[in-house]
């Protein structure tokens, strides 16, 4: 449970398609294949409502943390890249591989869970980088948090990244404008920007979280500012990235294509296996998540040591989790677990954990 990774078998569409292109035995450089940035485009209206240009769209044949690497050298901010905290430890990790100066901005915590810091952002600010949905505890920063953010950043002339791999795992309780779109509740950075705006916002995204298949590297990235569109591939190209991929755009174009009503039944599973353990654990939740399959919580309020909980969780209740101190200073004494479970496993789960 300590791995944001499902522990669930990938849609049929996937695993057919790759058997298909398997059987046809060239392997050999490929092309990108242009209708897939329509395809995304696709998907973005008919899962969000969110107005894409196919333009905007690079198909990457790596993965996000990849591609915001390359993204980030791109850029070169001088000025510190700032991100909240508790927040994946990815972005800390990146930008000290990168040689980059950041700041871990604290993030409110009121009854209703997590929010983002109001008003004006430190300056100075390089870029600015954000998990919606926020990765650990699940929440879905609303579209006016997100326009405020983009804006606040472009005022500063810093580029706000969106992370939104989790973004296609909005629950279907979760609050939605139009409920007779799924994933509505989901604001898409690039298009909930103010258009003004919109020339400094990058969202990434992936078909690997979503429809688990993260084991072949494949990511997606919406660039509306056609400038750095060209530096951001050109950055890529020096690494031999370019855009398509093989097996990427084998799985991307299944999962985009076939995928939606997998995707639907995965995501009342999810619903289902969330609300079983946020009911047993209460109190100890620090926010209800309302997308992907991660709960955050609070290891005083489970009766474990906050300084040690993650091994106390392994030693009384055989469950691993992730430390939470691994999401900067915001998280310490927390723990994360993944709750993307078959029912017989969640049930043992239940089950250990009444040992606490």
């Amino acid at each position: 449970m300590g791995l944001a990774d499902m522990d669930l078998p990938g849609p049929p569409a996937v695993a057919a398609a790759l058997e298909r292109r398997a059987r046809h035995r060239a392997y050999g450089y490929t092309v990108c294949d242009l209708a897939g940035r329509t395809l995304v485009a696709d998907w973005y209206r008919a899962r969000h409502g969110a107005e894409v240009d196919p333009d905007w769209v690079l198909l990457l044949p790596c993965g996000p943390r990849t591609a915001l690497r390359v993204l980030l050298e791109t850029v070169r901010p001088q000025a510190p890249v700032l991100f909240p905290t508790p927040e994946w430890g990815g972005f800390a990790q990146l930008c000290r591989a990168a040689g980059l100066p950041y700041r871990e901005l604290p993030l409110l915590r009121g009854p209703g869970g997590y929010r983002l810091p109001p008003g004006p952002l430190p300056r100075p600010a390089g870029a600015v980088l954000l998990t919606n949905p926020h990765n650990p505890s699940g929440t879905v920063w609303p579209a006016d948090a997100v326009r405020g953010l983009a804006a606040s950043a472009a005022e500063g002339g810093a580029l706000l990244v969106s992370d939104e791999v989790h973004g296609d795992l909005t629950h279907p309780d979760a609050a939605q404008p139009d409920a007779t779109r799924p994933g509505a509740a989901h604001p898409v950075a690039v298009s909930v920007a103010d258009p003004a705006h919109r020339h400094l916002v990058v969202t990434l995204n992936s078909v690997g979280k979503t429809f688990n298949c993260s084991g072949i590297p494949s990511s997606f990235a919406l660039v509306p500012d056609p400038a750095l569109r060209t530096r951001f591939a050109e950055a890529l190209a020096g690494y031999g990235l370019w855009e398509g991929g093989l097996l990427e755009q084998t799985v991307q174009q299944a999962a985009l294509r076939e995928g939606g009503p997998w995707l639907d039944a995965l995501l009342a599973h999810l619903a289902a296996a969330r609300t079983l353990l946020t009911d047993r654990l209460g109190p100890a939740v620090r926010s209800a998540p309302r997308a992907s399959y991660l709960l955050w919580l609070d290891a005083a309020a489970l009766g474990l040591p906050p300084a040690n909980a993650r091994r106390a969780l392994l030693e009384r209740c055989g469950l691993e989790a992730s430390d939470g101190a691994e999401f900067g200073p915001g998280g310490r004494g927390s723990l994360r677990l993944n709750y993307a479970l078959p029912g017989p496993v969640l049930a043992t789960v239940l089950e250990r954990l009444e040992r606490l």
